[in-house]
């Protein structure tokens, strides 16, 4: 599922227009990328966490030269499946 079909489907659930379906998808986006800019959690109950990770300066290697390059320090961003979600993705539960 795409963006668009994602829209689509909350905007048929919530009984409003593709359009506003559209917008309320973008402000959640928008929230939880703010939030983790901030370095905050985002726990969303029974289908899991975002979070961010601090990844140490390394060195790797290039996949075509094989030469070592320097990789620099960054963030990642983590996301953690919640104990519902991950019960259907397995097929034991309906989610709901």
């Amino acid at each position: 599922m795409h963006r668009p079909e994602l829209a689509a489907a909350i905007s048929e659930k919530v009984d409003l227009s593709v359009e506003a379906g559209q917008e309320l998808l973008n402000i959640i986006v928008d929230e939880i990328t703010l939030a983790l800019s901030r370095n905050q959690n985002v726990s969303l109950i029974g289908f899991g966490s975002f979070s961010c990770q601090h990844r140490a300066a390394r060195q790797g290697r290039h996949p075509s030269t094989g030469q070592t390059i320097d990789i620099d320090a960054c963030k990642a961003v983590v996301f953690r499946p919640g104990k519902k979600l991950k019960e259907c993705v397995n097929h034991r539960a309906e989610y709901e």
